[in-house]
This record gives structure tokens, C-alpha cells and sequence, in this order.
């Protein structure tokens, strides 16, 4: 025998021990975390900041958004800075405006 994959006896009593995955639920709209979502500005039609706390984290949030059964949920599009790394690019705000300007 080659090695691979499983024996037949094998396969047969693997499948009378294993049980059943449990069944997945949809998720609802009380299982939705972005409760402690904060939308400060609209920055576009569809892209949005807000302040949001992630697995007890604070978190500055850009992204685009998109609609889906009338409802506006989150993209993959966008970036969600830290507070340390909200506090960097506050810092250096100045330089990037010089830098905007400059070649503009």
C-alpha cells in the first residue's frame, strides 16, 4: 500500500466515533460588536472614520463601506490604526500637509 489517505477499516470505524459538527447559526443583529461604534465624519459617499473598540482596544477606524440588503457594512477596503499609531500620524500631520502642498 502507497501510504496514502486512510484504509478502508479504518474509515468505517472513524465514521460510527465521530459526531456530527455542530450547526452554524446566522448571525443577527445582537450579535453585531460594532454597538461601540463611533462614525465621526463621512469622508465620501461611501467611506467613512469612526472610533471603535475592537477586543478592548481603541481603535481609529477608515474604510469603505458597501450595501448589502439595504444595510451599510464594512469593506475589506480600509485601515484601523491603533492608539499608538493614531497619536504618529497626528504627530507628523504638519509634514504631510507641507508634502500635500508641495506637490500639488
Amino acid at each position: 500500500m502507497s501510504g496514502r489517505g486512510k484504509r478502508r477499516d479504518d474509515e468505517e470505524f472513524a465514521s460510527e466515533s465521530v459526531d456530527a459538527p455542530p450547526k452554524k447559526t446566522a448571525k443577527t443583529d445582537a450579535d453585531d460588536d460594532d454597538s461601540d461604534d463611533v462614525v465621526v465624519c463621512e469622508i465620501a459617499k461611501n467611506r467613512r472614520v469612526a472610533v471603535r473598540n475592537w477586543q478592548g482596544r481603541i481603535m481609529v477606524d477608515i474604510r469603505e463601506f458597501y450595501v448589502k440588503d439595504g444595510k451599510q457594512c464594512p469593506g475589506k477596503k480600509g485601515i484601523s490604526l491603533s492608539m499608538d499609531q493614531w497619536n504618529i500620524l497626528r504627530k507628523h500631520v504638519d509634514e504631510i500637509d507641507r508634502a500635500v502642498n508641495e506637490n500639488s
